[in-house]
């Protein structure tokens, strides 16, 4: 049965303002982190200060009750002024989201999360779909809880993070299982790597993680799977979680193609380039705003075809935001092809886009076996 539209105490304030009011900052700060490849720390400060690390939380549970579609928006105004601080973002709101969503449904953790998240504007970094369906790390139980060794990839701005969601397989006496637990960054035990030194989003801080003999309370624990099969929890994750992601780079596709505009200004041979590009971000565009759609504010019931359905609509996104940053390029011309130029690193930021799940081969045929009624991804 499909819930209602649900108001999660939205408050009056217009939180993309927010997020535009600290994007000419950012935009100015964007090139020396692209240069260094260090990450967006003065950004993080300035959205904590700006509470916006908190928005997402409902206003009773003392957030800025922003609604699922209003995070998108915020990412996306984001996006189009630092990629890198865009995406960062994302991947601290997405999991805030999907415990926004449990939390409706009367999960009494996620509740108690979102409260600690608010009070403290405690900033989340994940594995997530990183560590995907098989996970990896061990964990073995001890008194109170268990006992974690693991290296995780692609931790999108652990070095401003309060908290540490990830994952790890436990080998019990029922078989082998994945946990999903959050623990303090600062656990001993928690090394972050140095090692983000990559062509596109350079400012994430997306370092390894290795975890040494990591505690984790038993009460951490908010989740358990079976390894290397589909759980109905990535129907909650994956609708929640992609249009959030998706709008960094449809951000940075808006913003390629003002400085491509600004670039033609005078110049009516570049007309048919232009209808090109704004053709394709419009398509990406529309790709967004039907996942925002489906997502409907957290009522949607989860299900396969609703995943299916997100998981396409982001290959369609990501192939037309590719197109239209790829026109917006050759319209910009030299000048965008020099390090230091706003378009130079959105054309190497976009590129990450494609190793957000699901890459667009796989998702044809992660649709595809739902459509003939398989199980969505095959036994290996």
């Amino acid at each position: 049965m499909k819930l209602e539209a649900i108001d999660v105490n939205h408050a009056a304030l217009d939180w993309t303002d927010v997020a535009r009011d600290v994007g000419d900052t950012f935009a100015a700060r964007a090139a020396q982190h692209d240069q260094d490849g260090e990450f967006v720390a003065r950004n993080y400060a300035d959205l904590k200060t700006r509470r916006l690390f908190s928005a997402g939380v409902p206003s009773k549970l003392g957030g800025g009750g922003a609604s699922h579609a209003d995070v998108c928006a915020i990412v996306r105004e984001l996006g189009r002024h630092c990629g890198s601080t865009g995406l960062s973002y994302a991947m601290h709101s997405h999991p805030v989201c999907v415990n926004v969503f449990k939390h409706i449904r009367g999960d009494a953790k996620a509740t108690g999360a979102l409260g600690k998240i608010a009070a403290n504007e405690l900033v989340i970094a994940g594995t997530g779909a990183n560590d995907w369906l098989a996970s990896n790390g061990e964990a073995i139980e001890v008194d109170g809880g268990y006992r974690v060794n693991a290296h995780k990839r692609f931790v999108s701005g652990g070095p401003g993070a309060d908290l540490f969601v990830t994952s790890a397989i436990f080998d019990g006496d029922d078989g082998p299982e994945v946990i999903h637990f959050a623990v303090p960054m600062a656990s001993a035990g928690i090394e972050i790597q140095r090692n983000w030194d990559t062509l596109g989003m350079r400012g994430t801080g997306s370092n390894d993680i290795v975890m040494q003999d990591v505690f984790v309370p038993a009460e951490a624990v908010v989740a358990r799977r079976p390894v290397g099969t589909w759980h109905p929890m990535w129907d909650v994750i994956v609708p929640v979680a992609l249009p959030i992601i998706v709008s960094c780079y449809v951000g940075l596709a808006e913003s390629a193609a003002t400085y491509a505009l600004q670039s033609a200004s005078g110049k009516p041979h570049q007309a048919p380039a232009i209808g090109q590009m704004q053709s394709e971000i419009a398509v990406a565009q529309m790709a967004l705003e039907d996942m925002i759609r489906i997502v409907d504010n957290y009522a949607f019931t989860p299900d396969l075809s609703i995943t299916s359905d997100v998981l396409a609509r982001k290959a369609i996104a990501a192939r037309s935001v590719k197109a239209a940053i790829e026109t917006a390029s050759e319209i910009a011309g030299g000048p965008g092809f020099y390090r230091g130029h706003p378009m130079e690193r959105i054309v190497r930021d976009m590129r990450a886009f494609h190793f957000h799940p699901l890459p667009e081969r796989i998702q044809q045929e992660f649709s595809g076996r739902i459509a003939l009624g398989l199980d969505p991804i095959e036994a290996r």
